[in-house]
């Protein structure tokens, strides 16, 4: 046996680092499709949460108007007193 037969053609060489290229490529993607998964699950919570906090706000939004209408129906009724 010679030693041309024992190394590795250049081919095989070019090969190989396409083949790792590949793999490496194989791997970013694996990652990019991991992060679009976990940002797409945090954006739909973000949503909810969002949702939550808007019916909140207009759950107290409510709440503080009738409040209001019942603080100036008192001072009317105040004033109306100290009239008498």
């Amino acid at each position: 046996m010679t030693d041309e037969n024992s190394r590795p053609s250049i081919s095989t060489m070019t090969d190989i680092i396409t083949i790792t290229r590949i793999d490496n490529l194989e791997e970013q993607v694996d990652e990019l499709l991991e992060l679009c998964r976990r940002l797409s699950n945090e954006n739909r919570e973000l949503r909810a949460q969002l949702h939550q906090l808007v019916t909140e706000r207009s759950g107290l939004i409510e709440q503080k108007e009738k409040v209001r209408v019942q603080v100036e129906s008192m001072i009317t009724r105040l004033r109306s007193m100290e009239r008498a």
